[in-house]
């Protein structure tokens, strides 16, 4: 449920740390795997195998008379060590191996594991075709990450221990398997065929990879090493469009980290129901095969190529460069999430690296004020699948363009080349961050890191101006609002140097800035400024390389100058967030001249997003004009605020862009999603629900396309209809098995939102359906549940959540579940009344803006 207007706890921050989370070490090393060899025979049809597990260990001291290795539910049928059985216990989680003699110091141990595995939870997945999904391919695939390869094979599990690693696998023909490193044999046997691969360089468990499938394999190079991509049969032309700047990725990391791709070759297997976007096992990361895009996608779609450069990153940050614990997952998450912002500056410019950085700060901010608030190092959790979240991607992103924004474009990449050449094949903590940076430019960040890193949070600022036109004075007051009024503590406030910039501009000559960069570190100061002439605009954190939220007080005359003039297209989005908390015709006029003028697409996308909250008609007249730009991501972002204007005119400019469709699948579908939410407001001569179902009907029976988006869309705009029961049956319809899974996905999720406004009798439904759902394993599945529960308003939604907790083999679901139960407890008890008074609410708003647009224009007139 939305806490928009009653939430009264939000400036309190949900702590990260839930009940059972402890402190988490890495174990005692016994010694030092050296090598890891993996013999399987699959049974692909049965989802089992046969296995046979070597490990090479050489002791690190003597008389060590048991081992402990991590293996859950496997059948371990017997132990050898160099040959000679041994005696265990195994509890189905550990492996306790009793030598037959101690270790000795130096003399290494040959330890041979025979075992089988069953139908396994995680660690390996067989997809295979059933009778709901008969096109479905067939492939094995793993995955390792955090500690999930104990689950294919006994292991000493954990980021610390690196070595080389080799799979011989059998398969049935045609399939082929992939693996790390090279391919150095393959044998005919029968109808099966035997690969041998083998990874020479050290690396740690989790990022071991098998691959199986019978894919289509496509050839690239770089530098002489092979690139391939294996995707499904009949994608290829995806492959190449989704897959192709790769080897220029590689040209430009190497060259960035100062070191060459590490391995012998580097491959992407996109396989079917991965449960990750991508995963960068050594040399042969694994992709969603969602991720491969037809000719129309990609006119629009970015995010294959983030994610593509993404797992690239962690060549090097990650798999060449390995994190010694989970703890410190941002230094390898950060990084690739930063290079994504690298990569975007270097093919697309500097404004679009801005803006992306921009998205990420705020998919981090969100995170940080409705979910919890933590470290962004800490090794108190529960499983350490739940660091990874928005604070060591997104977050840790932010922290390195700091890092480069204190050093200087120069110095920061010593620093990283640094990093990188001191700690190849090796483990690192966040301490050998901060040494490589001091060794390379003599700076110590470890203030920034104390900050950022070591706590959590970041500044949230309000910055007031005002001028002396009689002493020719700027006065700049910045609050650090994180912070409570007259509190000077350090514990919540940010001691940062922050440059502030002063503008003058006009069309005909180029914008002349000067700057002056001041010690904020107070709960609130004011800055003097001498100027020669009163500026145009202000312009705060000038770069905006600071992580931070920023109001700005300014008068309406300086925000329009600044939303024209300010070279940073991020501080032009400030200002026009600004303007629109403003309000009024003036400002409405200035977001509409920038949605027409601004050069800049991310800008243009913003200030349409900030004309839907200005609550003036005269808004919904600018955005128009929106509709016929030439950027997809503004035409959505147009869509979007139409969606929230809710007149009889933005039903029918947007009805006209669901007939007569778009190039973007994602205009076509934000058009479907809004017709829905415009359908749902109250409004007089409004075209009837029926049509509102009947043409997003069509949607569903005509458009299906690529990943389903177009329907998804549309499955949404139904959703909106909150009241309608034909809505909810056609939805109720798109969540049977056998719908595309993208789509089936959408619908499931969409119940959330159409429960609200149900009748007791639907709401049983709707509850029914989604605790059926609840009982499917498959992890996206058991997310589209846990969305769409957390949307409803039900004590009834609790006892489901709490099903779905107690049986998920998976922990980022658990965590899921039990924040959705708290959240569902805080908002029940009295959600009739919030329901009415929302609703209540939302007419007087409706009534509200109506007079203050005929007021504006009276006043207009009369000034005219």
């Amino acid at each position: 449920m939305s806490q928009s207007y009653f939430d009264t706890d939000s400036h309190k921050h949900k702590p990260f740390e839930l009940p059972g989370a402890k402190p988490h070490y890495n174990p005692d090393r016994p010694g030092q795997v050296e090598r890891i060899f993996l013999d399987i025979s699959l049974d692909i049809p049965n989802q089992r195998y046969d296995a046979t597990c070597l490990i090479n260990l050489l002791p690190i001291r003597n008389g060590i008379e048991r081992l402990t290795l991590d293996a859950v539910n496997l059948n371990i049928k017997f132990v050898l060590i160099d040959q000679a059985r041994q005696r265990f216990e195994y509890d189905g989680e550990k492996l306790s191996i009793y030598l037959s003699e101690p270790t000795q110091l130096g003399k290494q141990l040959l330890l041979e594991i025979i075992y089988t595995a069953e139908t396994p939870q995680r660690g390996i997945y067989f997809i295979q075709p059933d009778k709901h999904y008969p096109h479905k391919p067939t492939q094995v695939w793993t995955q390792g990450e955090d500690e999930d390869s104990r689950f294919w094979f006994p292991c000493f599990d954990y980021p610390g221990q690196l070595s080389t690693s080799e799979i011989r696998v059998r398969v049935p023909k045609p399939l082929i398997a992939i693996s790390n490193g090279e391919l150095i044999d393959t044998e005919d046997d029968g109808d099966y065929k035997i690969y041998h691969w083998s990874q020479q360089q050290i690396h740690p468990t989790y990022l071991m990879t098998l691959a199986i499938g019978d894919f289509a394999e496509v050839q690239d190079e770089w530098r002489g090493k092979p690139v391939i991509y294996y995707v499904e049969k009949g994608r290829v032309a995806d492959a190449k469009r989704s897959m192709g700047k790769t080897p220029r990725m590689m040209e430009f990391l190497s060259e960035k980290y100062g070191y060459l791709y590490p391995f012998p070759k580097y491959a992407q297997v996109c396989v079917d129901d991965f449960i990750f976007g991508g995963m960068e096992n050594t040399s042969t990361t694994l992709l969603t095969d969602r991720c491969l895009l037809d000719e129309r996608a990609s006119l629009d779609n970015r995010n294959t190529e983030s994610l593509v450069v993404h797992e690239l990153a962690h060549q090097w940050f990650g798999d060449l460069v390995v994190i010694k614990h989970w703890s410190h997952a941002w230094i390898k998450e950060g990084m690739a999430s930063y290079s994504e912002v690298m990569w975007t500056e270097h093919e697309y410019g500097a404004q679009e690296a801005a803006y992306y950085r921009l998205l990420e700060a705020r998919s981090y901010l969100t995170e940080d004020s409705s979910r919890y608030r933590r470290p962004m190092v800490t090794h108190v959790y529960r499983e350490a699948i739940e660091l990874y979240d928005r604070h060591i991607y997104e977050k840790g992103s932010c922290v390195y363009h700091m890092i480069r924004a204190e050093l200087g474009e120069d110095l920061f990449w010593q620093a990283m080349q640094i990093f990188v050449q001191d700690n190849a094949h090796k483990t690192v903590e966040t301490v050998d961050l901060l040494r490589a940076i001091e060794k390379a430019t003599g700076r110590n960040l470890t203030f920034l890191f104390d900050q950022y890193v070591y706590r959590g949070g970041h500044p949230d600022f309000q910055v007031a101006y005002a001028w002396d036109g009689d002493a020719n004075l700027a006065k700049v007051t910045v609050t650090q609002t994180q912070a409570s009024p007259g509190n000077n503590s350090q514990k919540d406030l940010f001691d940062l140097k922050i440059p502030i910039g002063f503008g003058w501009a006009n069309s005909e000559r180029p914008v002349e800035l000067k700057t002056f960069t001041v010690r904020v570190h107070e709960q609130e100061q004011s800055f003097y400024f001498p100027l020669t002439e009163k500026p145009q605009f202000v312009s705060f954190d000038v770069g905006n390389n600071y992580l931070k939220t920023v109001s700005l007080e300014y008068a309406i005359p300086e925000l329009k100058a600044q939303l024209e003039f300010d070279p940073n297209p991020i501080s032009r989005i400030y200002a026009a967030v600004a303007l629109a908390k403003k309000g009024g015709l003036e400002a409405t006029k200035a977001l509409a001249a920038a949605l027409k003028n601004d050069s800049f697409w991310g800008v243009r996308v913003e200030v349409a997003k900030q004309l839907a909250e200005v609550k003036l008609d005269q808004a919904f007249e600018s955005l128009l004009p929106g509709l016929k730009d030439d950027n997809s991501f503004v035409r959505r972002a147009v869509i979007e605020a139409l969606a929230h204007t809710k007149t009889v005119e933005s039903y029918k400019a947007v009805k006209e862009i669901v007939k007569d469709g778009d190039r973007s699948y994602y205009v076509e579908a934000a058009a479907a999603r809004a017709i829905g939410a415009i359908s749902a407001a109250n409004i007089e001569d409004q075209p009837k629900e029926e049509k509102a179902i009947k043409l997003l009907k069509s949607v569903l029976e005509e458009k299906a396309g690529w990943n389903e988006v177009v329907r998804s869309g549309a499955i949404a705009g139904l959703a909106a209809l909150k009241t309608s029961e034909p809505a909810l049956n056609l939805v109720l319809e798109y969540t049977k098995i056998g719908t595309p899974q993208p789509l089936r996905l959408a619908a499931i999720r969409a119940l959330g939102k159409i429960s609200v406004g149900q009748s007791p009798v639907n709401l049983e439904r709707i509850l029914d359906r989604l605790a059926d759902l609840a009982k499917e394993t498959f992890f996206l599945t058991q997310v589209a549940v846990l969305t769409a529960l957390g949307q409803m308003e039900t004590p009834k939604a609790i006892g489901i959540l709490r099903s779905l907790a107690d049986q998920t083999a998976d922990g980022r679901v658990r965590r899921y579940a039990e924040e959705e139960i708290v959240e569902l407890q805080k908002n029940i008890g009295s959600d009739n009344a919030l329901r009415q008074l929302r609703e209540e609410l939302d007419q007087i708003k409706q009534q509200n803006q109506e007079l203050k647009s005929r007021l504006e224009n009276l006043e207009a007139k009369s000034q005219s």
